[in-house]
């Protein structure tokens, strides 16, 4: 005779810790950390150094002082947050002006909610928005260095982005050198090779799937070759979107954020698809150049509805009708 063993959930079980999510969400983020460094020297290493150790001792602050509960400062979520806010700001942005992101990102974003798995926005975004609104004409926030080899002995300077020309319909630079990485913009950013082989790392190690960057990059491209199609003059090539700005580095690692965005695979398609529309839309209609973090922060104020309008019915559920 079969015993059955009856306890409580979850039955479903995994090997994967916080720690090892996290950890390998790091690893994934070296190659873009790299090729930044490449690009941008010693600036890009220092300010990534910074935001880490800030968001990390904010985290141990607040904890220790304020919710006088279990410390997570090991658990890598405050090192990720640390290097993605770094990644989305200029290399040569004064070290003051860091450290505030990180505290906004940090005591805003993510403790004020009571830490790791209850916030509602991706607190690097969080902190990356509030210094962009901040310092709007604090000339680090407006004026993009333009890369140079590591090993070149010549002055930093700044130069467009991609996306200003975009929007001041002037020549672009070649696609291959926007693939790589060789062109202005915020050093974590630059190289799209780099930021999806990290992609690749994480859906092979299942820390996150295919849904939400290829709805996200998917429906942005669709879009702008739709608007391509309409008037080429003003409208660029769908590729040059994709490959300029944060399209990449929030499709892979900002959007897929396991807390902020949904549950279900059909709800991760609907969130992908919100972000890439309004992203095009920020960028092609708005006033700024860029619009990756209000798309992505505002997607994930509505996820509560996603995950509601997109949860699978019980096994065995039947809708009655009233006849």
């Amino acid at each position: 005779m079969t015993l059955l063993t009856v306890s409580s959930s979850p039955h479903v079980q995994s090997r994967q810790t916080t720690q090892s999510v996290m950890w390998n969400v790091v690893i994934a983020l070296l190659p873009a950390f790299a090729v930044g460094i490449y690009y941008f020297g010693m600036d890009a290493l220092l300010l990534t150094l910074t935001t880490v150790a800030a968001c990390v001792l904010f985290e141990w602050l607040i904890q220790r002082f304020i919710l006088k509960g279990e410390m997570t400062i090991t658990d890598g979520s405050a090192v990720i947050t640390g290097i993605l806010l770094a990644f989305n700001l200029p290399s040569n942005l004064p070290l003051w002006i860091a450290i505030i992101g990180a505290l906004v990102a940090i005591g805003v974003g993510k403790m004020s909610f009571g830490g790791l798995g209850k916030n509602p926005f991706n607190p690097a975004l969080v902190g990356r928005v509030f210094l962009f609104l901040s310092f709007p004409t604090f000339v680090a926030m407006s004026q993009w260095v333009s890369p140079k080899p590591l090993f070149e002995i010549t002055d930093a300077i700044t130069g467009p982005t991609p996306l200003s020309l975009i929007k001041q319909h002037q020549a672009l630079p070649d696609i291959m050198n926007m693939f790589i990485g060789s062109k202005g913009g915020s050093f974590g950013e630059v190289s799209a090779l780099a930021i999806i082989i990290g992609g690749l790392y994480l859906i092979y190690k299942k820390v996150i799937s295919w849904h939400i960057p290829v709805a996200f990059l998917g429906s942005a491209a669709i879009f702008t070759a739709i608007l391509w199609q309409i008037d080429p003059a003003i409208y660029v090539n769908p590729l040059y979107h994709l490959l300029a700005g944060g399209m990449m580095l929030g499709a892979v690692f900002m959007a897929t954020d396991m807390v902020t965005s949904p549950i279900t695979h059909k709800g991760q398609i609907i969130f992908g698809c919100g972000c890439g529309l309004l992203t095009i839309l920020f960028r092609c209609f708005g006033t700024m150049p860029e619009g990756v973090s209000f798309a992505i922060l505002i997607m994930n104020a509505l996820v509560p509805l996603i995950n509601k309008a997109s949860k699978p019915k019980p096994f065995g559920h039947k809708t009655i009708k009233n006849k």
